[in-house]
């Protein structure tokens, strides 16, 4: 597969297959899809690969024409700014482009609240966009908690303590977007905050899936163009959360961080889990970055099942915009 970009230059994308297209369904046919990238420097190019990688998994007979954004808002390092500059289509090329469906992702919050962060007017204009412009938009973690506070005014709550790991979830209700998932579906989470499924519920969003322990996974609501709220991160691959880990734990030790970083839930092994643990104590005792090279060994658990449920939901979601509207 070939990425076209808005001037019709072409990257080739490790996630794909060189020259071939991406189809889902029966009739072929074409979307064009925008990625919204707005997470940390850190994870930019991650986050391309993953929903490369889904959208390739979940494509068959539909080609797919794939462009990158940025919010222009998003405080960027020199290097990361260089490659949006010449990777990324530009933003305000979002209608001539025929966009049929975007993925928004969240950012790495600075504010006390979404409507101080610097990138929440051109957020906010973004939800409106997508709400008249597109089949469906997918708003993940704080570009969720973004759009549903701006459509509903349903503000996210503070967690007592950061809520990391992966989490089993089950199905609601049946939905065209969750067929063929089987429960319980292992899902990362990783989110200060949370929306509660009453402030949900009394404003007319579906929960499709939740956790008893991380409490609403995925939930949807349909305006002009059907949107798709994930408060978790089903697209994280298998090191996601230990690199946020690793680096939440570097800004502890070098001091840009006060609070010691939460370990991710259910997905260390139970020896790396006690290893860091001691480690914890230690780096209390002696806060310092050189104590870093004292870190040990780290292993996931087996069953943590990275991806697994985002190629079904995906498949789904795509199977769902390769439809002509009039069917749905």
């Amino acid at each position: 597969m070939v990425l076209l970009l808005d001037n019709s230059r072409s990257i080739a994308s490790p996630a794909l297959a060189p020259d071939q297209d991406m189809f889902i369904g029966g009739t072929p046919g074409e979307l064009t899809i925008g990625l919204v990238n707005n997470m940390p420097d850190g994870a930019l190019k991650a986050t391309e690969r993953q929903f490369m990688r889904l959208l390739s998994g979940a494509a068959r007979n539909v080609r797919i024409r794939f462009h990158c954004f940025a919010l222009p808002s998003v405080a960027r390092s020199p290097t990361a700014q260089a490659h949006i500059d010449k990777q990324y289509s530009d933003i305000t090329a979002l209608d001539r482009l025929n966009i049929d469906a975007l993925i928004v992702t969240g950012a790495e919050p600075n504010a006390a609240s979404l409507s101080q962060e610097p990138f929440w007017r051109d957020l906010a204009g973004l939800i409106d966009w997508a709400r008249t412009h597109t089949r469906s938009t997918i708003w993940s973690c704080l570009a969720a908690h973004g759009a549903v506070l701006h459509l509903d005014g349903i503000e996210r709550k503070r967690l007592g303590a950061k809520c990391t790991g992966v989490f089993s979830c089950a199905r609601v209700q049946d939905d065209e977007l969750t067929r063929g998932l089987r429960s319980p579906l292992k899902i990362s989470h990783s989110r200060l905050n949370e929306v509660r499924e009453g402030d949900l519920a009394s404003r007319g969003y579906q929960v499709l899936t939740r956790s008893d322990r991380a409490g609403v996974d995925i939930f949807a609501k349909q305006y002009q163009s059907r949107f798709v709220f994930f408060q978790g991160h089903p697209e994280y691959d298998a090191l996601s959360l230990q690199r946020e880990y690793m680096r939440d734990l570097a800004r502890f030790l070098t001091g840009e961080r006060e609070e010691y970083p939460a370990m991710p839930a259910s997905y260390f092994d139970a020896a790396t889990e006690a290893s860091l643990t001691n480690f914890e104590k230690r780096a209390k005792a002696r806060r310092e970055p050189t104590l870093a090279a004292e870190l040990p060994g780290l292993t996931l658990r087996s069953d943590i099942a990275a991806g697994i449920a985002a190629g079904v939901i995906f498949k789904n979601w795509l199977g769902f915009l390769a439809k002509p509207a009039e069917s749905e």
